[in-house]
Formats: C-alpha cells, sequence, structure tokens
C-alpha cells in the first residue's frame, strides 16, 4: 500500500540532489515510525540484498543506551585490525552522509542518491509498497554496502530491535549494551518487554553479547530460547580497572562462554574517554566475529576513537546527545568527577516525547544553571514547556530561548572563564550547537577534544 503523498510523487521527476531526495522522503509517508518488517523486506528482496551476504561478517548493535559508542569502538578497532567496513548508524548530528561510512569515510551524496534511486524503483516493481524515511535509508545504505561489500558491516539498530527496519539483516554476532526507558511511545514502559525487543535481533546458534550487567532477565530468556551463545559482561567477559589503564579478559569465537577461564587478556588499555563497559563490549563482539585481538592494535584504536556528540569539548561546550534519565545520569556522574572552579550550566532542548522530568532529575544535582531551548516539529517541545517543569522543581532558569542556536547565542558572552555549559537533550540540541560553534561567530573556537576524550575545561 502507498499514501496519497506516495502516489503523486512516484509521478513527479525524481529529485538529483540530495537534500530533494530528503524532503521527498519526509513528505512522503503518512508516519514517521512504522514498525514492521514485511514492507521492508519485500523491498530488500526485490533489490536482491538476500541473494548473498552484505558482508563477510555482521554485527548488529541493539539498546536503549551505548549503541553509538560501540558503533565507534567497533569501526576504530576493525580498521586497526586492517578490516574494510561498513557503517550504518542514526540518526546523524549535521549530515545526512554521517549515517553510512565506508572504510571510516561518510558516503557522498551520489552514493547516498544511487541507493535512494534503487529503493524508489524496487517499492514500485509490482504492487507499490510504503516506506518511512528511515527504512527508505536503512535499505539505500544496504544497497550501497552491496555494491561492495566489506570484510564487516556494523549496524545499529535505530528503535527497539525485533521490528526495526536493520534487523532484515541476520548478524553473525548481535549485541545488546544498555536497556531503558525511552521511545515510550513504541515500546512502551515495561523493561522485560523492551528487553525482549531489544533481543529480537539475536539469531539462533549464534554469538549474543550482553554489554551491561543490569540488563533485564528477559533478554537473557530470548537468547536462551533461540540457543544463542550469551557471552555477557561481568561473566564470559570482564574489564577490570587499572593505576594504569584497565584490563580486559574476554572470550575468542572457539571459547565456551560459560567456563571460567577467559582464552584471550589484553592490558594495559587505553581509556577512550567513552564507557568502558562499551569498550569491553566492542572487544567481545569484534573477537566473536573472529578477528584474532592484537594488543597493539587494539591500543592505537582505543587511543584514537572518535564520537561526535557524545562527551565531547568545544573549549567551553560540552555536546552530549543524551535524551533519557539513564543517560543523564552517566553525564551528571561525568560531570561530577571532572569539578570546575566556575559554574557549570546546562543548555537543555528536548523532543516532546521524552521523560524531561526524568532527565532534569538526572543532570539537576551537577548544574547550576538552566538556559532552555525549543526544538521544532511534529515531536517538538517548546523552551517554556521545559522551563515550567524547571522551576516546579525550584530550578534557577537562566533564560528561555526559541531554539538552540538563540540559546548559545545568548549564553556565550554570559560565560565567566571557569564556566562550563553542558549541551544535551536531543540529537537535534547537539547539532544545531555544533553548527553554531562551527559559524562565523565562533570562528576562533577550537575543538580541544578532537578524540572526544573528555578535557577539565
Amino acid at each position: 500500500m502507498t499514501s496519497g503523498a506516495e502516489r503523486a510523487m512516484s509521478e513527479s521527476p525524481l529529485p538529483t540532489t540530495l537534500d530533494a531526495w530528503l524532503a521527498r522522503l519526509e513528505a512522503a509517508h503518512p508516519v514517521g515510525i512504522d514498525l514492521g518488517l514485511a514492507r521492508v523486506a519485500e523491498v530488500a528482496r526485490r533489490l536482491a540484498l538476500f541473494a548473498r551476504p552484505l558482508a563477510g561478517r555482521v554485527i548488529s548493535v541493539a539498546g536503549t543506551n551505548g549503541k553509538g559508542s560501540t558503533v565507534a569502538m567497533l569501526e576504530a578497532l576493525a580498521h586497526a585490525h586492517g578490516l574494510t567496513t561498513a557503517t550504518y548508524t542514526s540518526p546523524h548530528l549535521v549530515r545526512y552522509n554521517e549515517r553510512l561510512r565506508l572504510d571510516g569515510e561518510e558516503a557522498d551524496d551520489a552514493t547516498l542518491i544511487d541507493g535512494f534511486r534503487a529503493v524508489d524503483r524496487a517499492r514500485q516493481a509490482g504492487e507499490p509498497i510504503s516506506l518511512t524515511y528511515f527504512e527508505v535509508g536503512t535499505l539505500a545504505a544496504f544497497w550501497a554496502i552491496s555494491r561492495r561489500p566489506r570484510d564487516l558491516a556494523i549496524l545499529e539498530v535505530g528503535l527497539g530491535g525485533r521490528l526495526d527496519a536493520v534487523n532484515i539483516i541476520d548478524p553473525d554476532v548481535a549485541v545488546v549494551t544498555t536497556v531503558a526507558q525511552d521511545h515510550a511511545a513504541f515500546l512502551g514502559t515495561d523493561l522485560a518487554q523492551i528487553g525482549r525487543e531489544k533481543a529480537g535481533i539475536m539469531r539462533p546458534g549464534r554469538p549474543a553479547v550482553l554489554g551491561s550487567r543490569t540488563l533485564p532477565a528477559s533478554v537473557r530468556e530470548v537468547a536462551d530460547s533461540l540457543g544463542a551463545r550469551v557471552h555477557a559482561l561481568g561473566e564470559a567477559f570482564i574489564r577490570e580497572d587499572r593505576d594504569q589503564g584497565w584490563r580486559w579478559r574476554g572470550g575468542s569465537p572457539g571459547s565456551d562462554p560459560k567456563e571460567d577461564e577467559a582464552a584471550v587478556i589484553l592490558g594495559d588499555l587505553p581509556d577512550p574517554g567513552l564507557p568502558l563497559d562499551n569498550a569491553a563490549t566492542a572487544l567481545q563482539a569484534l573477537s566473536l566475529s573472529g578477528v584474532t585481538l592484537d594488543i597493539d592494535a587494539c591500543r592505537r584504536a582505543l587511543a584514537r576513537v572518535r564520537l561526535p556528540g557524545r562527551m565531547q569539548w568545544r573549549g567551553q561546550w560540552c555536546l552530549d546527545v543524551g535524551h533519557n534519565p539513564h543517560a543523564a545520569a552517566y553525564l551528571a556522574g561525568r560531570l561530577r568527577d571532572r569539578p570546575c572552579r566556575g559554574r557549570t550550566l546546562a543548555l537543555l532542548a528536548m523532543q516532546g516525547d521524552k521523560d524531561a522530568d526524568g532527565v532534569i532529575a538526572a543532570l539537576a544535582p551537577a548544574v547550576d544553571g538552566w538556559v532552555t531551548a525549543g526544538l521544532e516539529g511534529e515531536r517538538g517541545r517548546s523552551a517554556e514547556d521545559l522551563g515550567r517543569r524547571l522551576d516546579g522543581r525550584g530550578e534557577h532558569v537562566l533564560h528561555r530561548a526559541a531554539s538552540p542556536a538563540a540559546a548559545a547565542d545568548w549564553l556565550a558572552p554570559r560565560l565567566g572563564a571557569e564556566d562550563r555549559v553542558l549541551v544535551c537533550g536531543s540529537f537535534l540540541t547537539v547539532g544545531a550547537v555544533l553548527q553554531w560553534l562551527a559559524g562565523p561567530v565562533q570562528s576562533g573556537q577550537t575543538d580541544t577534544d578532537a578524540s572526544s576524550r573528555e578535557v577539565a575545561p
């Protein structure tokens, strides 16, 4: 079935630029999120995506938080071991091209446009099929990857797991990072059910890496029902903090995850500036994909890994896409661990379907004052709404702005030399402020943390 908008568009000339394609896709499907695999799998069959493996090995990563950092470290580790890679993530911060990286480089416009054209032809080849923006983007990325399969494909699951479009591809290794409440309108608030949805990326008899010690029991129940080989953090693989670096002990493809003796030990590993549980998870997943881990390659990769928008410092500005209470609690902890002599201010803008009260409660102990900003769109939330919630808690609201860029404009000249600003609440918030920081007003600003490590301002 197709929508009226899609029928009208099918009769119009195809776009010739990436921006025009994205505008077309945003307007086409009647809803932004339409969970289910039947439609997207049928178009994938028409694209012959199931005719051969997408890559030599496929690792899929699901979870509420920690997916992006795990994927980034997997990619860096794979490159350090000499592997070619294709990496698909979502959403993007500034440029749509960020979503598909081929051998570490963002896909160019032509590659993405060719993929959109192929998907458009396939969905109309026979009974027309309606696809969402995300589904078209996912299929286009897979089509581009299939043109020249790499050694390793790393796929970040967008929402949930079982019914997410990414899940049409069978992974050789499935990773679940964390399970917490988010996307309640689609996944609900029952952590056991959310865990079952995330675990839906697992496959019978294949390795499943569990990257948190506090996952709901439902995740392992799904794995056990499938006969998946579970490798859990704190059991089959362990990270140990040391005075100098940290140590990882984990399993290889031939090891038994139920045995106490680990097959691989890596010591004196550098802090990547990203959650170490996710670093340990990435090491375990790569090992289970068939890569023999080399200590020097692992050290190089973890020392150099970059991930924009995750505890990313630009001078006095710290940018993080955290947008749920679990992520906010992590951010607050990182800020408390690195105190500053001035004020810690938060520039907060969030979507309307997120748990703003939970995020505020988690951040409040680490924040001295707040600037709220509005986000536009169907799911947007106003600065006034956030301000009222903060007022109700007795928090100090300095200013309410129409947009993240306007909030940054207001805040920048009022910062003391020893103040710092946490920018968070949404990918849209961080993307807008990253663009603002790159603008002419801030042309002298340099990235003091090019590798996304936290640096005390």
